[in-house]
């Protein structure tokens, strides 16, 4: 018969493990000191932008991180610590944790994986100073439809010329 304490850490150990791998970004956070009223206004602040917070007993996901082969984000967790689990944005993710990071002293962002590719703490603010997806698509956007908007407007510009000489040469030929 298996014991309650066991089962529990099997199945904490398979949403972290199912989590980091189903998901397309994940965060390790540290959080000391820091209120349940403080961490709710969190989870709310990432619930809007589709990530979830995934507390887990730090043994517990060392082991499952070891298990989906993360070792590096693994060697990451220390202390009270979390996980954050989206398959949004995860400049838009990132911007939060580093905010929440900025305006509370005990919440520190200790590193994660994007697609796969583990990232530092420094990175994961870089991440956090980009622009968000939708910016980046509009920025595309402008930049490929500028080459057609100014061939256009060339095209436009002879038409106007061709038009205005006609009617020069309609009205002195009377």
């Amino acid at each position: 018969m298996i014991k309650v304490g066991t089962l529990y850490r099997q199945k904490l150990a398979n949403s972290v493990k199912e989590g980091v791998e189903k998901k397309s970004s994940t965060f390790v956070v540290s959080y000391r000191g820091i209120s349940s009223a403080k961490m709710n206004v969190l989870r709310k602040d990432l619930k809007r932008k589709k990530a979830e917070v995934l507390v887990s007993k730090t043994s517990v996901a060392r082991i499952a991180l070891k298990e989906a082969k993360y070792e590096s984000l693994a060697g990451t967790i220390e202390g009270q610590m979390a996980l954050i689990l989206s398959n949004a944005d995860a400049s838009e993710v990132s911007k939060v944790l580093v905010k929440f990071a900025k305006d509370y002293e005990g919440f520190i962002v200790r590193g994660g994986v994007l697609d796969g590719a583990f990232l530092t703490e420094d990175e994961v603010k870089t991440l956090s100073d980009l622009p968000s997806r939708e910016v980046l698509l509009a920025k595309l956007m402008g930049t490929m439809n500028a080459p057609l908007t100014r061939f256009a407007s060339c095209l436009n510009g002879k038409t106007r010329e061709l038009i205005s000489i006609l009617k020069q040469k309609s009205e002195k030929g009377g």
